[in-house]
């Protein structure tokens, strides 16, 4: 049986040969990235890091900023240096290795503690005298440390957790719309792209509120968010199961997996005749906004059709139904 501490001791001396080889300075950057691909070198990371240096070649600070990955099977992603996202991700990269970095410090601590106890007892059983007296005070001295090493280890651990949740929350936080709490176009962008690289079945609807520009010019931009809002929560309860997302603007879309379009047909058909039977006023007068419908234009999605193209024809739907009188669904 390997033990614990030696495992520990081989993963760090694989971390010092690796950031020398690369000629990388132990800063908390490179030192958790190194972390994390000598700890999975058969990982996702790891083979990343070995095409990208194949050859002889180092890595450089910006390759490090570059490469990212979460903890387990999920998958190598490039991070974009310019986004918001991108530094979450990149914060999240090191936090989570800082936190496996402190997790097997506190185990190596633990260990070498309970070990020093154990050969202290023995020294105490097995002994006498001034010099063992000597060894006694020192080995003591030294449990307090150890024993003031895990209890500030713990401390690191806990906020790591905590640091690690409140990422968790900002990712998800810049994925979400603030005003109608749907997904944003970035989270409808990349569901789209997690179901085709499963094959499912797609159907896309772009959907439009119609004149909306005359409720924010007659009403305000209060009373038109009020609108937004209310349109948002219809489609998502007659689309539920399926992704609703705020894609910009006055504009919405649905993703339908695994369903037939005729099916996404009937859904939104229900979101918009609820829509049009509403008769919204304002809240603090009373006064009728007047009708508040919206367009769509609804489509399937090929095998393996990017989203750009998904939608393009399904917008063209939209337009084609604005053109005829609005308050329509269009499929193709």
């Amino acid at each position: 049986m390997v033990d614990r501490s030696e495992a520990t001791r081989a993963i760090f001396d694989r971390i010092g040969a690796f950031l020398t080889e690369n000629r990388l300075g132990p800063d908390p950057v490179n030192y958790a990235f190194a972390y994390r691909v000598m700890s999975d070198p058969i990982g996702p990371l790891a083979k990343a890091v070995a095409a990208l240096t194949d050859g002889g070649v180092r890595l450089t600070k910006r390759d490090i900023l570059a490469l990212g990955g979460d903890v387990g099977n999920a998958p190598i992603v490039c991070v974009d240096q310019s986004s918001g996202q991108g530094l979450v991700a990149r914060t999240q990269m090191q936090v989570e290795g800082f936190q496996d970095l402190v997790h097997a410090m506190r185990t190596e601590t633990r260990d070498f503690g309970r070990d020093l106890a154990a050969k202290a007892g023995a020294i105490r059983e097995s002994a006498g005298g001034a010099a063992t007296d000597a060894v006694m005070r020192i080995t003591t001295a030294m449990l307090d440390r150890v024993e003031n090493a895990e209890s500030q280890l713990e401390v690191a651990t806990r906020e790591a957790s905590d640091l690690r949740a409140k990422l968790e929350e900002a990712r998800d936080n810049a994925r979400r719309d603030p005003l109608t709490g749907l997904p944003n176009r970035r989270a409808f962008e990349e569901c789209y792209a997690e179901h085709l690289a499963k094959g499912d079945k797609l159907c896309l609807a772009v959907c439009d509120i119609d004149r909306f520009k005359l409720v924010n010019d007659g009403f305000g931009h209060a009373v038109g968010d009020r609108v937004l809002k209310a349109i948002a929560d219809v489609l998502q309860a007659e689309c539920n199961g399926h992704m609703v997302a705020r894609y910009g603007g006055e504009e919405f879309v649905v993703l339908f997996a695994g369903v037939a379009t005729d099916k996404a047909q009937h859904m939104l058909e229900s979101a918009r005749e609820i829509v049009a039977r509403k008769r919204y006023r304002l809240r603090e007068s009373d006064v009728p906004l007047g009708e508040v419908t919206f367009s769509a234009g609804l489509t399937a999605a090929g095998a393996a059709e990017e989203v750009g193209d998904v939608f393009v024809r399904a917008d063209r739907l939209l337009y084609a139904a604005k053109a005829d009188g609005r308050n329509q669904l269009r499929v193709d």
